[in-house]
Formats: C-alpha cells, structure tokens, sequence
C-alpha cells in the first residue's frame, strides 16, 4: 500500500525517499537562533522517516529579522550539527529563504522595506519603496543566504515566492505600484524574482543541491491568482531557473487560507495549485491539510503532484510515516486541525509553537515519546474521568507499566469534547477520541464505563495514586466578567441554558437565541452557529472588544464568521446584558449608554466553569496520593488538559 508516496523521487540531484514534506513553518522553539531544542524537533520527524523537511524561513537581512537570521554568526555550526543529527535518517533538508518586505519590520526600527509604500494589514507601517541600491542589495544578500546554507551540508533551498512577502509584494499589481524597470508589466514585475533566482542558481551551482520556489494564489482582488502563478513557473522554467515548486495558499489578507483549520477539507488548496501543477516541468509540493498517507498516496496517484506537505499531521505525530509503513495507521495520533496549539500558540502569548493532541510537540529533546521510561515501581492507578486530560493520562500511564484503571460516568470516553464536536465543522474533534479511546484498549487500560465515582469506591480497591480528570459544571448565575456585582436578572428561568445543553440538542427551544459570552473562546461561535444552522435568530453578545479574541490566533474567527453570514445572526461587542425575561433581553454597552432590547426566548450563557472537585476532602481523609488535570484543576482549554494529563502520568 501507499506505494506512490512512500517511493524516492528526485529533485534537482537529491534523492528524497518518499514524497512526504514538512513545509516550512515558523516555530519560535530557538528564539532566533538553531539550537539543541529545535534540531531535536526536527530529529523526531527524520527518525519518524519523514522524507524532505524544509526548515522555517531563513531572513537574509536586517531589514526584516526571522526565526533563523542568514546575518547570525552562529547559523553555520548549527546547520553542521543539524545535518549530523539527520544524516542516519535519511530525511532531506532544505531552508526556506525569505524576505518579509512590509510584513516586517527593520530591527533598527526604520520602516520596512517593499516594492511601493503600500502599507501591509500585519504591521501597519508604510513601507518605503526600495531603490535600485536597496533591490541589488537585497539579491545579495539572496545569494549570500544560500551560499550559507550549501556550506552548512544542506541539500537546497526555496525561495519563498509566496504568502505576500517582499518577492510576492513585486509580484502583484496591488502592492507593485512602481513605474520603473521593476513595475507595470508582468515581464517587469517578475524581473525581481528572476535576477534573485538567477544570482542564487549562479553562485550554488552544485551537485546535489536544489533550489526552488514557492508561490501561493494570495486570494484578493485585482492580487496574485492561479494564472499569474503559471505564468511564473512558465518564466522560471523558460531559464531553467527551479528544480521544484510548492505551491501554497493565502496571504496576510486571507490568512485563514494559509493555514486552514478544522473547517477545510483535506485538499483544500488543490482547486488553485492543479492548474499551476499542470504547467511545471519540474516537481510540485501541494500542501492543504493532508492528515494521512492514504490522502497523500491518492495526490501523487493522481498526478496532482508529486510531493504532499503534511506539516501539522507530523507536528501531531512525528512518527505518521513510520507507523503507517508497519501496519500501524490506526495508532498514528491524528492533527485535529484546531490550531490552538500550532499557529495559535506561536501567535499568542507563547509566541512557540505546540499541539493540543501532542504535548511533546516543540519539546522532543526531554519529552519526546522514544524519552519515556518504564516505571520502577508500577503502581495501581485510578484515573476518574474519561475527557481528554483524563484518557492522556492513562495512556501516559500505561505507556510506563502501571495498572490503570479509568472511570467514567457517561457510557462513553470523550467528555465535554464530544459535545464541541457536534458544533458545524467541529467533528474533528472526535478523531481525537477515536485515538484516545482506541490507544486505552491496546494498551490494556481497565475502562469501565457508566460508573460515576463516589467517596466510597476510593476503598474498594488499592489504589497506589488517583488522577482526577471530573471535568467541570457549567454555571449558571449570570455573573459576567465586566460587571461582577451585577449578574444578569432571569438567569433562574427555565428558557436560560448552557452551551453544553445545547450542543447535545437536535432541536433547540424557541425561535430567537441569545447567546451571552463571557469567555471568549470558540463555545460561544460554536453555540451560536449550531442555534443558526437549526434555524434560529441568533443574537450574540460578549463583553469582550471583539468576537472570541482567544482564537484569533488559531485563525478560526472570520471563517466562522463568513459561514454565519449565511444566517440570521447579529452581534454586540463591548457590551453585556441586563436582564432577560423570557421573551426578551436588555442589552447595553459595557461603559454604559443607551440600554436595547432585543427578542430572545431562548438564552444561552457561556462563561467559565466551575471544577468539579467534590471528591477533594474524601482523597485527603484516605490519604491516597492525588493529582488534579484538564477542567478539574481549573477550567481552560484543549492543549492544557491533554498537557496536563501527559505531565500527570509522567510524573508517577
């Protein structure tokens, strides 16, 4: 099986030994810099038997800094110590090469440098149009980056074309405003990325190294399309300028595109990459949210390309490949596609990247899987709850030799999780459970559902520690965040519920929701859009500046927005609600103003819950050894609980 992805494929001299890439990604893992930490996170995927990795963008100038800069003294020894790490593997390597241009910004805080000063939507700044001193310097520094890489034992290069970076910027009519040599005709505005590809093929010519490009379709109006691409490869390929091409989607202006959540379908980006496919005489990476070798294996089968990016299927699972090839794609850990964990942590407050399915996702070199130890002393473990920080925690468990036994008092494993995954276009979620559940029966857990724990089932058996993963209630009184001492009036009437009440309905109550969030996450878009797509009017009211400001960053907002727009659904920002009555609600901004009214027989209230901890006293009466994981430790969201359940069982 899986014989057209898994076969070696030769690009520009180097033999790659299968056609699954790692495209490049940001990581922040080395804080700028190639360290023991991110060669370790790149080791995992090469020992996983990944065939090509192509490493995060490569910065050639202080004019725009990256997370490897081609101007750090100390990039050349890490590159050698890399490829001595991937050499006994086999994996590829190759770095991305990358300017920003208006996406960035100067580290001596001068403004950034681009085709025209037309501003980007990232950084907000105008940019200054580069002079031809400034665009023969930029090539310089091209070439001396990949100068850089060849001697570091690297096996090629890509250009990055794409995304609406500074190469991308010179590309298109909408940031390309020049009226010199570089703008106006399509022969002028490819000209940069030519005399780029030119200089840098000239100054590596080398056996056995590669370069390439990447392009993407930017997704805006009168911007970068599937035509304007072909005609790239077609101008590439008329010099014999690339050796490869991948072919990506988005820009900053679509950036849900770039990199598509649980929403999109596998394949996703093939619609505008074929057409570009279809006219290179070299070999074509697509990329689109590949979770399996089955998907990729039918891309290449098909002819669509010959490479397949399946980047966050093996931040999930960096061992997808190897466990695939032995008979083993039911064990492999599924990427979900929530994003909370990858682009969401590197573009929130942890500015490193994760995975909510994979705790040691970015931390491979101490917590890894090939790191974990059996036990010295197996011990009888008790884990009540069977959510996500709960089945983590047995699996952990069981992986180190104890005696696990995992209680649940529904008649099914998932917990709250299998609720979000009745939401539209959140069914993902339950691959994460299918996983869980199915690695708790290989490894012998004892699961013994609809067993809802009491104080006096601690005595029955001898239980050497207890893991408590009860989850936790919801809460119902009303009390929003902004306004603590005035919790909303009618919260005890029988037409108010919580989000899980609604999820878990078919046929919601009333004909005009309101749904209150206090929170700011995905429940409350979840919620909403389930109510809409049952066909209610939905009201949606937060507290908060914007709509779910905690996923912003996972890029789950606007398309989840886009698809509401398709219904009867209305939002208030900065504001709370006043009091409901049955059949309407009093809503009013949150620093005070003009007070509203608005139908709502039905209310939903979304606000943080409250731990479930009721068997706290009775575990320290017992004097039973005891850890709190997931929403029973305190409520937040996916990548905590399964991290937390991880460190649990690591910990025994």
């Amino acid at each position: 099986m899986y014989e057209h992805v898994l076969s070696p494929i030769e690009v520009g001299g180097v033999v790659i030994p299968n056609r699954v890439v790692r495209t490049a990604h940001a990581t922040g893992i080395g804080g700028g810099r190639l360290t023991d930490d991110l060669i370790a996170y790149h080791e995992a995927r090469a020992r996983g038997e990944v065939g090509l990795s192509i490493l995060e963008i490569l910065a050639v100038h202080p004019s725009s800094p990256g997370t490897l800069n081609a101007f750090d003294p100390t990039l050349l020894d890490g590159y050698k110590r890399l490829m001595e790490r991937m050499r006994p593997h086999g994996m590829k390597v190759f770095q991305q090469v990358w300017h920003a241009g208006h996406n960035g910004s100067p580290i001596d805080g001068s403004p950034p440098w681009s085709a025209s000063d037309v501003p980007s939507p990232m950084v907000g700044v105008v940019p200054r149009a580069m002079t031809h001193a400034q665009i023969r310097e930029i090539i310089d520094a091209y070439v001396a980056a990949a100068v850089l890489v060849a001697d570091g034992g690297l096996d090629g290069i890509e250009i990055h074309a794409a995304h609406g970076y500074l190469i991308q910027q010179f590309l298109s009519k909408n940031t390309n405003k020049r009226d010199d040599e570089y703008g106006g005709s399509f022969e002028n505005r490819v000209r940069f990325l030519l005399e780029v590809m030119r200089a840098v093929r000239a100054a590596v010519a080398r056996d056995g190294f590669a370069v390439g490009v990447r392009v993407a379709a930017d997704l805006t109006v009168g911007g970068i399309g599937p035509e304007d691409n072909i005609a790239v490869v077609k101008a590439l390929a008329a010099e014999g300028l690339a050796d490869f091409v991948n072919i990506s989607l988005g820009s900053y202006h679509s950036f849900p595109k770039m990199i598509g959540g649980m929403h999109e379908p596998a394949g996703y980006e093939l619609d505008t990459a074929i057409p570009v496919a279809e006219v290179s005489d070299v070999p074509v990476i697509v990329t689109g949210r590949f979770r399996t070798l089955e998907e990729a294996d039918q891309v290449v089968r098909l002819g669509q390309a010959d490479l397949v990016g399946m980047t966050r299927a093996t931040i999930a699972d960096p061992d997808v490949v190897r466990k695939t090839r032995s008979g083993q794609a039911d064990r492999v850990r599924p990427c979900i596609a929530c994003n909370q964990g990858c682009v969401g942590q590197l573009l929130g407050n942890e500015r490193r990247v994760g995975c909510a399915v994979n705790a040691a996702a970015g931390f491979e070199a101490t917590l890894g899987e090939d790191k974990l130890e059996v036990a010295e002393v197996k011990k009888k473990v008790l884990v009540i709850g069977g959510g996500p920080a709960g089945m983590e925690a047995a699996r952990v468990a069981a992986l180190r030799g104890h005696r696990v036994t995992l209680m649940e008092a529904a008649p099914h494993l998932g917990g709250t999780l299998r609720l979000a995954g009745r939401a539209p276009r959140r069914a993902g979620f339950n691959d994460l459970i299918d996983y869980l559940q199915g690695e708790l029966y290989a490894l012998g857990v004892d699961v013994r559902l609809s067993n809802y724990v009491v104080a006096e089932d601690l005595d029955t058996e001898a239980w050497d520690h207890v893991i408590l993963a009860t989850g936790a209630e919801p809460r119902l009184d009303g009390v929003q965040m902004s306004h603590p001492g005035e919790p909303i009036a009618g919260m005890d009437l029988p037409h108010v519920h919580s989000a899980n009440e609604m999820l878990a309905s078919n046929q919601p109550p009333g004909s005009h929701a309101l749904v209150i969030d206090d929170v700011g996450h995905y429940e409350g878009l979840a919620t909403a859009e389930h109510l809409a797509a049952a066909g209610l009017d939905v009201t949606m009211v937060t507290r908060l500046p914007t709509l779910a400001p905690l996923m912003r960053s996972a890029l789950m907002v606007d398309p989840a927005l886009e698809r509401l727009a398709n219904y009867r659904f209305r939002y208030h920002v900065a504001t709370r609600v006043l009091g409901v009555d049955g059949q309407q609600a009093r809503l009013q901004p949150i620093n005070g103003g003009e007070i509203d009214t608005i139908l709502a027989d039905l209310v939903v209230f979304v606000s943080l819950n409250r731990p479930r901890n009721e068997l706290a006293a009775d575990l320290v009466e017992r004097g039973l050894p005891h850890q709190w994981v997931g929403d029973a430790n305190t409520p937040r969201f996916l990548v905590r609980a399964i991290a937390e359940g991880h460190a649990a069982a690591r910990s025994l």
